[in-house]
C-alpha cells in the first residue's frame, strides 16, 4: 500500500470545459486540448472525447489523413473503428482496445467506423515527440481489451492501466519519451482513491461520467462530467467520487519544454519543418 505526504498532494490549478467541434469528415467531437483556451498541456497537444448513439454523427468517419512529428492514442469505449495505412497496416478497434500510433517521420491513415447505428464513444489523445524523435520510423502498439491490466486496489475503486504504472502493476503501452502514465479509473459512489503520479510530470483529470472531488480535503475541487481540471506538481492525487460514482481519465506525462510548430496533421519545431512536411506530402514521401 502506498503512503504518500499530503503536503505533496496535487490541488487543482485550472478547470477546462471541453468544446463541440467537428473534425475528419463532419464527426462532432468534444475537444479538451487543443482549443484556444488550453492549446496544450505540453506535452499533450489536443484530447478528443467522441461519444453519440446517432450515427450521423460519426459515420463519415475520418478519411485518408496524413500525420508527422507526434503521437496519436485512441481509446475506445464502445463501437468499433476500423483503420489503414499507406505502410499496409490495418486493424480493428474493438471496445476497451488501444491504439498508440507514433507517426514519427510520417503517415498517411483513415480511421472509419466499422457500424452503421448504436453507441460510438471513446478518446483520442495526441503526445509530443521530442525533437530527437521527430523524424523516427513510424510504428503502432495496439492491444486487445484482455491485455490491459484491471485492478481493484480497494473497495469500489476499479483501474486499467494503459501506460505507466499503478500498485506495481505496468501497462502495455511503452512509450520512451513522455513516460505518460494514463489511466481510466471507476469509482463507486462516495468511494476514494490516492494515487502516485510521478513528480515533474504535467497531469490532468478529464471526468465522463459521474462527478469527482479531486485534491485534499482543504482543497477539494469538484468535477463534472465533461470538465478536466489540470493539476498542479505533487508526487500523489487524492480523489473522492460523487453521490452517482464516476469514471474518468488521470492522464500525466514528462513535459518537453520544446518549440512547438504547428499546423493541422503536422507538430514539429520549426516553421520551416512544418513547410518541409506539406512538401513531403504532397510528393508522396510521407
Amino acid at each position: 500500500m502506498n503512503t504518500f505526504n499530503s503536503q505533496n498532494s496535487r490541488r487543482v490549478v485550472r478547470q477546462v470545459r471541453g468544446q463541440a467541434v467537428s473534425d475528419g469528415a463532419g464527426v462532432k467531437l468534444n475537444r479538451v486540448i487543443g482549443t484556444q483556451i488550453l492549446p496544450d498541456l505540453d506535452p499533450f497537444l489536443m484530447l478528443d472525447e467522441f461519444r453519440s448513439d446517432n450515427a450521423n454523427d460519426y459515420l463519415a468517419g475520418f478519411p485518408e489523413h496524413p500525420h508527422r512529428g507526434f503521437e496519436t492514442v485512441t481509446y475506445m469505449l464502445a463501437g468499433r473503428m476500423r483503420h489503414g495505412d499507406n505502410k499496409g497496416h490495418e486493424g480493428l478497434l474493438v471496445p476497451g482496445s488501444v491504439q498508440w500510433m507514433t507517426a514519427g517521420r510520417g503517415i498517411v491513415h483513415s480511421e472509419m467506423p466499422e457500424q452503421e447505428n448504436g453507441l460510438m464513444q471513446g478518446f483520442q489523445l495526441w503526445v509530443n515527440l521530442p525533437a530527437r524523435d521527430k523524424m523516427s520510423e513510424p510504428r503502432y502498439q495496439e492491444f486487445n481489451p484482455e491485455s490491459i491490466p484491471v485492478l481493484k486496489p480497494a473497495e469500489g475503486v476499479r483501474i486499467k492501466v494503459i501506460a505507466g504504472e499503478v500498485e506495481g502493476v505496468a501497462g502495455p503501452v511503452q512509450a520512451v519519451a513522455t513516460q505518460p502514465l494514463y489511466l481510466d479509473l471507476t469509482l463507486d459512489a462516495d468511494h476514494g482513491y490516492t494515487t502516485g503520479v510521478p513528480a515533474g510530470h504535467n497531469a490532468f483529470v478529464y471526468v465522463f461520467d459521474g462527478s469527482i472531488h479531486v485534491g485534499p480535503a482543504e482543497f477539494r475541487h469538484e468535477v463534472k462530467r465533461g470538465d478536466m481540471v489540470v493539476l498542479g506538481q505533487g508526487d500523489h492525487v487524492e480523489l473522492l467520487a460523487g453521490a452517482k460514482g464516476a469514471r474518468l481519465l488521470l492522464v500525466a506525462g514528462q513535459p518537453l519544454r520544446e518549440k512547438v510548430a504547428r499546423y493541422g496533421p503536422f507538430v514539429m519545431n520549426t516553421p520551416e519543418e512544418i513547410q518541409q512536411a506539406f512538401v513531403d506530402f504532397r510528393n508522396g514521401k510521407l
